[in-house]
């Protein structure tokens, strides 16, 4: 049988976070952390839905993500089931949406349609794949804040159910392309009325969500969305609206209900990402429906749809606490609810974007170990920009196969991350580590602080969890390396849903060869 307990019998280093303590089991999966078929066998190896991880590394090779199909279309039947099940009462349920940038292919694109879901997209080439995928048009959200009128156009093409517009000059050009559709299309009747756009307009609320500021994005100094904040509205609408102080969302209310080409379906915005805190969601519930009603009351314009994001944070580190998806909605359902009674209008249908929190925590990334080496470190006082104390300690750095190239998470946003030792349990004493990649670069860390057994040595495999969000997603080539594929394991099965880069796939594009 596998060791699976080891109490701690090492002092915590000088040198780690505070929020990182030395575990009293190295051995130990923590469920937060691990999809819920991740598992140690009886011979102390990491495995997912049955196989493990020497099993992955001799057939599949390393760096390699492995990922949960299974657990995937739980989490997403999960969001889907908890707000259909809150929201019933209210508006008939939810529309939930997945964020096609955190992880897609078309795998993926199927399993979010099978379990009931919608799709985020945020790009041509990932319209490109929802479309291969075979996905109903109506079932496709278009984001960003720089479409080009060929994304604009592909979207109407495809018939999408929505294009989340995000400024008043693309508001302009999709009504515009909207209107040409009928007249500039090859063997289409010059008199047929168009389709009109699907819109519903991006809106910035002004609620900060404690996150990496990059990741925060209803604060106004940033590039999404239409402002909601008084005297925002350029100078000639204003000079419409005279002894008020308009908003810039107001104007493109205005504007969309203004075009023949434009459907205004709602109003859309996002507060961030990787979000644990409830009350951020809540106060942008708030101040999204008071924008509703303000809407009829002043321009006698309905918006039957509001999307109120997502965002919603996993477990990365011990101590992360992610919210379940029946207490979060829950609580937005008693907000919608409350909120809709105190301003005496019907509740908009409502949609939500959940991003990493279904696919985040599906995956692992699966590496192996190469060179270690100590280095003498001196000890910090406690506190941002302490002086050093004197004193001296020994940080542990472990390079493994990947790095940067597959996770430029860390690099990006100071992304905290865990890991394992994946292929064998172990009773050595803890000691505090950094996992770092192989690419020509300091800031090449994959794992910044850890704890991992002393005995850690070369062919070792480590198990990154938590990395099914934006790691793909954000890969590179960076040195040359070659992309690491995605695995899909299923009941002790395992299939390639994005298959590894070759050499041949770097330099097929290299047009002096």
């Amino acid at each position: 049988m596998a060791e699976t307990t080891r109490k701690a019998v090492a002092a915590p280093s000088p040198l780690a976070p505070e929020w990182l303590s030395v575990p009293e089991d190295l051995n130990e999966l923590l469920p937060a952390l691990w999809a819920h078929d991740a598992a140690r066998t009886a011979g102390g190896e990491l495995a997912l839905g049955g196989l493990t991880a020497t099993e992955i590394k001799a057939q599949f090779g390393s760096p390699v993500f492995v990922l949960s199909e299974a657990d995937f279309r739980a989490r997403a039947r999960a969001f889907k089931t908890a707000f259909d099940a809150a929201f019933a009462d209210i508006c008939g349920g939810v529309d939930v949406y997945y964020a096609g940038k955190s992880f897609l292919c078309t795998a993926i694109a199927r399993w979010v349609r099978e379990e009931g879901l919608r799709l985020d997209t945020a790009s041509g080439g990932e319209l490109a794949v929802a479309e291969r995928a075979g996905t109903p048009g109506e079932l496709i959200g278009l984001h960003g804040n720089n479409k080009s009128d060929a994304e604009i156009r592909r979207a109407l093409d495809l018939g999408a159910g929505r294009i989340i517009v995000d400024s008043l000059d693309e508001l302009d050009r999709v009504a515009a392309i909207a209107a040409a559709r009928g007249t500039d299309t090859p063997g289409e009747d010059p008199g047929m009325e168009s389709p009109r756009a699907k819109v519903m307009l991006r809106l910035t609320p002004g609620v900060h969500a404690h996150t990496h500021e990059f990741i925060a994005t209803a604060h106004e100094d940033q590039k999404f969305g239409l402002s909601m904040a008084p005297g925002t509205a350029s100078a000639a609408f204003a000079d419409e609206e005279p002894g008020s102080a308009p908003s810039m969302a107001e104007e493109a209310v205005a504007a969309a209900a203004g075009h023949d080409s434009i459907e205004l379906l709602g109003v859309h915005c996002h507060i961030g990402s990787q979000i644990f805190e409830p009350e951020g969601f809540e106060a942008a519930a708030v101040r999204l429906l008071e924008f509703v009603a303000a809407m009829r009351a002043l321009y006698g314009v309905a918006l039957p749809e509001l999307d109120l994001g997502g965002g919603y944070g996993i477990a990365y580190v011990p101590g992360d606490t992610p919210r379940p998806p029946a207490e979060i909605a829950t609580a937005l359902a008693g907000v919608v609810r409350e909120t809709c009674a105190r301003l005496r209008i019907s509740a908009p249908r409502i949609s939500i974007e959940p991003g990493r929190a279904i696919v985040g925590s599906t995956t692992f990334t699966l590496y192996e170990v190469g060179t270690i080496k100590d280095v003498v470190v001196d000890v910090p006082a406690p506190g941002q920009g302490g002086q050093a104390t004197g004193e001296t300690s020994v940080r542990r750095y472990i390079s493994v196969d990947g790095g940067m190239s597959d996770n430029a998470r860390p690099v990006l946003y100071d992304a905290d991350y865990s890991v394992i030792l994946a292929n064998r349990t172990s009773q050595a004493p803890a000691q505090l580590v950094r996992v770092v990649g192989k690419h020509c670069e300091s800031g090449d860390i994959v794992v910044r602080d850890a704890y991992l057994p002393g005995d850690v040595r070369a062919g070792d495999l480590l198990a990154v969890p938590g990395t099914g969000a934006y790691c793909w997603a954000l890969s590179s080539n960076y040195n040359y390396l070659a992309r690491p594929g995605v695995l899909a394991v299923r009941d002790g099965a395992a299939r390639w849903i994005v298959r590894g880069e070759t050499e041949d796939d770097l330099l097929s594009r290299d047009m002096g060869v």
